[in-house]
């Protein structure tokens, strides 16, 4: 039977901090790099120079190791392709986060895949609105993913990770994947086929998308860029790059992170 999972990200951390995961976090890496090649294929994407600083965190004064990687594009408003971590000693966290711009209302994209030193996996469709005041959003967007979710939650070797952080849980849609599992090649396995075919739904979405009315656009870029700002400076995991790195540094990647040092414009809004 799974074990529902209350323990903090940074506390699982500190419990076994000497776990080789060298090994799982290139196969997780791998599956980030696949990813990362069909949204270059798919969106026109121009790297944001207010990343370059973070090109490889190892230059930063740190044993720790990692990257971030920040776009944008004219249908993209920021894209995130980032890892951090200590591969030999247990922590990695890798971030797939693709925020469109708002000509559409279609769903942002979400992903992440950990090792605490268990995998940890995260994934999710953002919504552009509040759901249950729109439920043909929910309907059209979400309907679909339900007998997975069911599916995944009577997974016995996934175990339902509950973030300690309230916010966090409020941004987490009904559908969203969260669990820690061990490492096992099945499960990795599994875990490759629902990011990509997740990756190729939500492609689909922004090829079928409707174009939102001019005039709704520069409140819908608030209200996006309001909420990705609100979980990089929530997410619990932050303490684990002030260790890594200073509050300093740290500060400064969540900010990239969310789009607050950006140099490139934000399309859809001109």
């Amino acid at each position: 039977m799974s074990e529902r999972i209350l323990t903090s990200i940074a506390d699982m951390v500190e419990q076994t901090p000497d776990v080789d995961n060298r090994s799982v976090f290139s196969q997780l890496w791998d599956i980030l790099g696949e990813m990362d090649r069909r949204i270059r294929d798919r969106f026109e994407l121009q790297r944001d120079p207010c990343s370059d600083r973070f090109a490889d965190y190892r230059k930063l004064g740190s044993e720790s190791e990692g990257s971030l990687s920040t776009y944008s594009g004219p249908e993209v408003d920021w894209y995130v392709h980032s890892y951090i971590g200590s591969p030999e000693s247990t922590f990695t966290n890798m971030h797939i986060t693709l925020s469109l711009g708002p000509q559409s209302r279609v769903p942002h994209f979400g992903f992440a895949f950990g090792t605490v030193p268990d995998i940890f996996v995260y994934m999710d469709y953002l919504p552009r609105c509040d759901l249950a005041e729109n439920p043909q959003y929910l309907d059209h967007y979400y309907t679909e993913m339900n007998q997975e979710y069911l599916r995944l939650q009577a997974d016995e070797r996934l175990n339902p990770f509950i973030s300690q952080d309230l916010y966090t849980r409020v941004a987490l849609t009904p559908t969203a994947v969260c669990y820690t599992a061990k490492v096992d090649d099945d499960v990795i396995a599994n875990l490759r086929t629902i990011a990509l075919e997740r990756l190729e739904r939500w492609f689909g979405w922004v090829d079928a998308a409707e174009a939102t009315a001019p005039g709704e656009r520069e409140a819908l870029a608030r209200r996006d860029e309001l909420i990705r700002r609100t979980i990089c400076e929530r997410d619990p995991a932050n303490v684990l790059a002030e260790r890594l790195f200073g509050k300093d540094i740290a500060d400064t990647m969540v900010t990239t992170l969310w789009g607050g040092n950006r140099t490139l414009p934000r399309p859809g809004l001109s």
